[in-house]
Formats: C-alpha cells, structure tokens, sequence
C-alpha cells in the first residue's frame, strides 16, 4: 500500500524528521500537535485552555489537508506534564467533537518538545472514494 504524506501551511511545520501526516488508503496518522501558532512557530502563551485548543486547532488543519475533519478522528493519544489538566482537555474537546467521540488513551509524561504542557495526535479515517 502506498503513502502519501499531508502537509499544510496552517499548522506548524515539523520541527524534526517527520512529516505532518501521512496517509495510507483511507486511514491518516496524524503526528503529535503542541500548541505551536503556525505563523510565528512560536509557543502560544495563555492559560491551559488556549494551548490545547491551539493543539485542536493545529489537528484540525491537518485533517482538513488530508481532506477530512476532526469529525473522522477514530483515536486521539493526549500527551500531558501535569494530569491535572485531564479536565481541560475534557472540557476543550467537547467544544470540537461531537457524540460519538472518538477512542481516546491520556498519558502522563515527564516533559515534552519545547517545554509544553501538552501534544495530542490522532488516526482519522476518511470515506472510501
């Protein structure tokens, strides 16, 4: 099978050896999001709030990129320094997902790129064509 990668000038570029996204038939890994602005690449300052939904933000142009939405998100993985801030993500992602939501696992992790507090990434499956 082959693959295809996705990319988007609306959500922050890869800062290492990996690509945005990459789709394979109809399924699309997309790689961790941080709350990065994609003009600036620069960290978004603010509350917990506002940086997980840049990161929804960040997903959601990739998504649309590959030619889906977060409405074809299948499985979310939610990478968090601090598990207190489980609610917010709750909280966030009523805001950008509908019933029924999509399979979700929450990790604790010591630290993350550039100091954040949180990455996310998803697996989107899109309509057959």
């Amino acid at each position: 099978m082959s693959r295809q990668r996705i990319q988007t000038d609306k959500a922050p570029k890869a800062i290492g050896s990996y690509s945005q996204a990459i789709r394979t038939g109809e399924t699309v890994y997309l790689s961790g999001q941080i709350p990065l602005d994609p003009a600036s690449m620069k960290v978004i300052d603010g509350p917990i709030e506002q940086q997980i939904e840049r990161v929804f933000k960040n997903l959601a142009a990739v998504a649309e990129a590959a030619g889906g939405s977060l409405a074809n998100v299948a499985k979310l993985t939610v990478y968090l320094t601090d598990l207190s801030h489980f609610p917010h993500v709750n909280e966030v992602m009523a805001r950008f997902f509908e019933e029924p939501y999509p399979a979700r696992a929450a990790i604790g992790v010591a630290a993350l790129p550039l100091g954040v507090p949180v990455e996310i990434d998803a697996i989107l499956v899109l309509d057959a064509k």
